[in-house]
């Protein structure tokens, strides 16, 4: 990249890799051994020749200086993105200085590096046929999908009321099948946030000491938002589109779109049969503005958007509509994303609790705000862990998916029993640890 003087950490590599086996494929490409002829550009490019098993060596070329961030291109048959060739040639490129020498690139690099520059003049200049659609047309969409929302609601609000009226030992006695029924009837209703919401209610039978408490809550939630679609009318234009988002209608950015440095504070996939999705949480230096950026890839493919911890952005972000929403777009990008030594500013334990009661307030169905925890030591309490200040005496716990990751002993190892600082989402089921920095000088170490 033209910024190539600074260079990337192995860390923010391996955030790239797509999973577990090709972060540790990736990681033993990352020496010298199997590499010939491999260089950089000003421009950004990274390319060389990666011994196989064939006759012929892999080419890998990497545009790192790509203000989506890094594309890639390899001759290898992997269909995963980066691939362990990739992914061993950043490595190389981030390690000693020397490594991985300037020089003019090669013809095949060159070739692939003048096409994506082709492609990518070629959308900016394009159209982008906004207004062209037929608005009545859209607005008979529009009300079409509302009727079919409102029946699906009419009908999971009498599901609510049978299931209370029967008492919530028989959703134990029912099982998940009938759940799973009324998650499929939402999805032909056209509003998959509500389906979303019921196959996780119908999964809390199974999920341990103290699920009718649980169950109630989930119930409750699900009747205010039902009700706040059937009187949505009625709310305020914000809590309108809140509650909108929750069903799961779609929208666009409506937010004037905001220009700043953002670093990227973590990154991490959740997956089931049907699609991966990646947040990827992003920090304002200059405004101090919270943003969520979701990228999604079908089952077993990795999102294309990947940004890992500890880059800065110089690029515009746009809000999506509805009260308290950090979900944001990345707009148009500046300059290339790379590293910086920003840490964003950290609350107490006792600030981050009161941030979440507040933002329940614009977003009742919130589960849980981004935060970051300034001095805080991660300590054991009874048969759990828990995050406690380090000049009071306020902590809170870590969530239960926290507890069961190996992220939690990179996190006890780092602080070591000093303070540190850890950026995460506070919820009503306790903290999630995302990233943590030392006390003193340091590079992001991500948890997830």
């Amino acid at each position: 990249m033209t910024q190539q003087g600074v260079r990337w950490s192995a860390d923010q590599v391996l955030a790239l890799a797509p999973d577990a086996a090709s972060r540790k494929a990736g990681s033993k490409l990352g020496a010298a051994g199997p590499w010939s002829e491999v260089g950089s550009s000003d421009e950004g490019a990274v390319w060389g020749l990666c011994k196989g098993s064939g006759s012929k060596p892999y080419q890998t070329v990497v545009d790192i200086a790509d203000v989506s961030g890094p594309a890639y291109k390899c001759s290898c048959p992997s269909r995963k993105f980066p691939c362990k060739h990739a992914l061993g040639l950043l490595l190389l490129w981030a390690g000693e200085d020397g490594a991985v020498p300037r020089g003019q690139a090669p013809d095949w690099a060159e070739q692939w590096m003048e096409g994506r520059r082709k492609r990518a003049q070629e959308k900016a200049t394009a159209p982008s046929g906004t207004g062209t659609g037929d608005p009545e047309a859209a607005r008979r969409r529009s009300e079409r999908r509302a009727a079919l929302v409102t029946a699906g609601v009419t009908e999971l609000e009498q599901r609510l009321a049978d299931l209370l009226r029967g008492g919530l030992a028989g959703a134990e006695q029912a099982g998940y099948a009938l759940w799973e029924e009324t998650a499929a009837r939402m999805v032909d209703a056209q509003a998959p946030g509500l389906a979303a919401r019921v196959r996780e209610l119908g999964s809390i039978p199974a999920s341990g000491p103290g699920w009718p408490v649980r169950m109630l809550e989930e119930c409750a939630l699900l009747h205010l938002l039902d009700q706040g679609w059937l009187r949505r009318e009625t709310l305020p234009d914000r809590l309108a589109a809140t509650v909108r988002s929750r069903i799961g209608l779609p929208a666009s950015p409506d937010e004037p779109a905001v220009r700043d440095r953002w670093l990227v504070l973590a990154q991490y996939d959740t997956a089931d049969a049907r699609l991966t999705t990646r947040r990827i949480w992003l920090h304002g230096a200059d405004f101090g503005r919270a943003a969520l950026l979701l990228s999604y890839g079908a089952a077993g493919r990795a999102p294309e958007l990947a940004l890992p911890v500890g880059l800065v952005l110089d690029a515009e972000v746009s809000a999506y509509p509805g009260a308290g929403q950090v979900r944001a777009a990345l707009g148009e990008q500046f300059a290339p994303p790379a590293p910086a030594p920003i840490r964003p500013p950290g609350i107490t334990t006792a600030q981050a609790a009161v941030r979440y009661g507040e933002a329940l307030l614009d977003d009742p169905w919130l589960e849980s705000v981004p935060v970051t925890l300034d001095r805080v030591v991660p300590t054991p309490h009874g048969d759990t862990w828990q995050l406690a200040d380090a000049d009071g005496d306020t902590a809170l716990p870590l969530t239960p998916t926290a507890r069961s990751r190996p992220g939690l002993w990179r996190l006890v190892a780092l602080s070591g029993g000093a303070p540190v600082k850890v950026f995460g989402e506070c919820g009503h089921r306790g903290f999630t640890p995302l990233t943590a920095w030392p006390e003193g000088p340091g590079e992001p170490v991500p948890l997830y």
